[in-house]
């Protein structure tokens, strides 16, 4: 039987979990540490842009006789603004992966399958940030005792994080 739209035309019967853990495990094997690398990768490219920028304001403060270094003031901000344009545009591109997810073999979808979109991918960096640092790093272990190795910020905003087609391909043959 098919779901009775609503008045605005959506369905208003809830969608299935399209990722199965159990009839696709290869989705999810090893998704954890891949993520992990993925997230170290992240930082250092997201890092490295603001460290150069940290490093051209110090060098001309020196040269204005401190006038300059008025510009480490809105540094803050724009690196929170690069890094939310970062993640935006990764996650919200075609693979729907970070540059970091993209080296490691992984993507974000939501629970039903779509892939991700530029609001999806900004608010679920700062979903992250926000976790880890009111929940300490260890609210991270949530995604060792869930089968989909989902984090508490996947679960609030219905994404999960699985192997791309390639990869779970070569893990399927083994």
């Amino acid at each position: 039987m098919v779901a009775e739209p609503d008045r605005i035309g959506a369905p208003t019967e809830p969608r299935p979990h399209i990722y199965d853990p159990i009839a696709n495990p290869e989705l999810f094997d090893g998704v954890l540490a891949c993520r992990a690398i993925a997230f170290i990768i992240d930082v250092i490219i997201i890092a490295l842009p603001v460290v150069g920028a940290a490093l051209f304001i110090f060098l001309l403060g020196f040269l204005t006789f401190g006038l300059g270094w008025i510009l480490f003031w809105p540094l803050h901000a724009l690196a929170v603004i690069w890094a939310l344009l970062y993640y935006g545009f990764t996650l919200g591109g075609p693979a729907s992966a970070t540059l970091g997810m993209r080296v490691m073999d992984i993507e974000m979808r939501t629970w039903y399958g779509a892939p991700a979109y530029f609001v999806l991918g900004a608010v679920h960096a700062v979903l992250y940030w926000i976790s880890v640092s009111a929940l300490t790093p260890l609210i991270l272990l949530v995604g060792l005792f869930n089968s989909r190795r989902r984090l508490l910020h996947d679960f609030v905003l219905g994404t999960v994080v699985i192997n791309n087609p390639s990869r779970a391909a070569r893990l399927a043959r083994r």
